[in-house]
């Protein structure tokens, strides 16, 4: 071991405490291991301070196992070539002095899940050669320093998400040469998005304070690299900027949860590469622009919880035929669903609910191919909405590890169902507008479809027994009528996916259906009122006279007339009855023999 220079034994199984190798290292004159690498296993206990004696190590990677404990200064202060640390994931708490000076110039330093806070490490201000920095969900509780942003220079990947950084972030005036990913999420920074962010290719700022962001994308600065803008859950107000062109390059944008108001602006139409254009929960008004659909390439639009009006565009269906997602809930469009909405082929998740729309719902459902498919092919799906694609390469950095996920929030029952890594689409819901007329029986052919809501409609008539390939089902708050079709699964599903349809009867509802009483009340002897039916039942009863007659005759007439036939039947009887008593007879003795022993 002691001439041993690269270890390599990540993504195994190991378990135990860290290498006794390393542990006994004193009958090593020197060590030269210079990469040791032992990242997601599942390595228990503390860190030894003996560790320190492999002082030519250049890389060490010891992320994603069950590592606790603190790590020192002394652990650290031999490795004076180390370029690359990673200790992520681990339960490991980190004591450095604010005065002290590492050894070492990092490259890359992966300290995430780690303790390190509640100060900002001041020992980084050393560590002028780091190009990959994540201290995200440090317990960090303080502002982030300004010689810190500085180092974004050189920078390809800056994760510090999930802390508690607060104030605003300054905006030098210096090029971000490497096209970072930034991710800031869930602090609380506020105050202006800073301008010389623009040069990111990934900027990830959800869940702070930010207030304004007009100054970002209206100034000077033109993001020629920028592909992903995350502004969710942050205090953003008035209207949205007219001046999209200048992130003509985006991919991704997600401004949902703000208070966002007045109309979509028209500039947003140059868009013409984004994949996934997010708008939920805001108050913006007016209806959608027809110059959106010029964003042919998009895979999910999501415009819910706004105050949009208008009818539905047809250019949604002829123009954005590649959505998988289309969400539309609680606004107040209105008009009927246009046919032309059918021509979306490709689309999983279909949310119009809480909104005015009116008269039937088009028998084209059926053309939405994905959807009328038995199987529907997962990973092509996820490799579109979620995975980091190989084709972003051109505007994303190639260093970049990081991968941008689609935050959709479905509704089933009033609840609200948030997914990031996993979706569960093959959804249609239409719930809570003004529809009518029949359901239309071209949704039984979408085999793929694992739910539908068309609960708090108008809509009548009888349930389509084809129906019941659904594995979720609302068709609450309606006037259809009839019984439930029984079989598959329209039987199974709760009383509360039938309820407030009057009209409606069977199973599972306590309601039955005219002629289940009388069934009832047949099959259990019960004595049955003249009324409407009673020469139904005259002519059952006269049925089962002439039947009793007719076989009590067919069989002792003959025997009566003619007397051969009385001889034999009588010897019939007699061998019969012998039979009968010598069987009870053998019962009788084995019993006693069985008693007796």
């Amino acid at each position: 071991m002691c001439r041993l220079q690269r270890l390599y034994l990540e993504n195994n199984r190991l378990n135990g405490t860290f290498p006794s190798f390393i542990q006994n290292s004193s009958w090593c004159n020197r060590h030269i291991l210079r990469t040791l690498r032992l990242s997601y296993n599942q390595i228990t206990g503390k860190i030894p301070e003996g560790f320190s004696l492999l002082s030519e190590l250049e890389h060490l990677s010891l992320q994603e196992n069950s590592f606790e404990g603190e790590v020192t200064e002394s652990h650290l202060s031999n490795f004076s070539k180390l370029e690359y640390l990673f200790l992520s994931h681990n339960s490991l708490s980190l004591k450095f002095g604010s005065s002290w000076m590492p050894p070492f110039r990092l490259r890359s330093l992966g300290l995430a899940s780690c303790k390190l806070g509640p100060n900002f490490p001041s020992w980084l201000q050393t560590q002028s050669s780091l190009i990959y920095l994540d201290i995200s969900d440090n317990g960090l509780n303080d502002s982030a320093p300004a010689w810190f942003w500085n180092k974004l220079q050189n920078m390809y990947e800056l994760n510090m998400s999930h802390n508690n950084l607060i104030g605003s972030i300054p905006d030098p005036q210096f090029m971000l040469s490497s096209r970072p990913s930034i991710n800031l999420s869930s602090n609380k920074f506020e105050g202006k998005v800073p301008s010389f962010l623009l040069q990111a290719s990934e900027l990830l700022l959800s869940a702070n304070k930010f207030s304004d962001f007009y100054s970002f994308l209206c100034g000077n600065i033109t993001a020629t690299n920028l592909a992903t803008l995350d502004l969710s859950y942050n205090q953003i107000k008035g209207q949205l900027p007219d001046c999209w062109k200048s992130v003509d390059q985006l991919l991704f944008l997600d401004l949902s949860n703000n208070k966002l108001s007045g109309k979509i602006p028209i500039s947003m139409g140059t868009l013409v590469n984004l994949e996934a254009l997010v708008l939920q929960n805001n108050s913006l008004m007016g209806e959608l622009p027809s110059s959106l659909k010029n964003c042919n390439n998009l895979i999910m639009l999501d415009v819910s919880e706004n105050m949009l009006s208008g009818p539905i565009p047809s250019w949604v269906g002829e123009s954005l035929q590649q959505l998988i997602i289309l969400i539309m809930r609680g606004n107040q469009f209105s008009g009927s669903i246009p046919l032309r909405l059918c021509y979306l082929k490709r689309i999983q998740l279909l949310d119009l609910s809480r909104n005015k729309l009116s008269e039937e719902i088009p028998s084209c459902f059926k053309n939405f191919t994905v959807l009328s498919e038995k199987s529907i092919d997962r990973i092509e799906t996820e490799s579109r909405v979620h995975w980091y694609n190989s084709t972003y390469f051109a505007t994303y950095t190639v260093f970049s590890y990081s991968y941008y996920t689609l935050h959709i929030i479905c509704m089933w029952k009033g609840v609200e169902r948030s997914f990031r890594s996993k979706m569960i689409l093959q959804s249609i819901d239409l719930s809570s507008n003004n529809l009518t007329g029949e359901m239309p029986k071209e949704i039984a052919y979408m085999l793929g479809l694992v739910s539908l809501n068309l609960s708090r409609n108008s809509l009548s008539g009888e349930i389509p027994f084809e129906i019941g390939n659904l594995r979720k089902l609302d068709l609450s708050h309606n006037s259809l009528s009839g019984r439930i079709p029984l079989g598959r699964h329209l039987d199974t599903f709760d009383a509360s996916c039938y309820e407030g349809n009057i009209d409606l009867c069977g199973k599972p509802l306590e309601k039955r259906c005219p002629g289940d009483e009388r069934v009832t009340k047949c099959e259990g002897g019960e004595v049955h009122d003249e009324g409407d039916d009673s020469a139904l039942y005259g002519a059952l009863y006269m049925s089962l006279g002439l039947g009793f007659l007719t076989g009590f005759w067919g069989l002792l007439g003959p025997l009566l007339v003619w007397e051969a036939w009385r001889i034999a039947y009588m010897r019939f009887l007699t061998r019969l009855t012998d039979y009968i008593l010598v069987m009870v007879e053998v019962k009788i003795a084995k019993c006693q023999r069985w008693f007796k022993d």
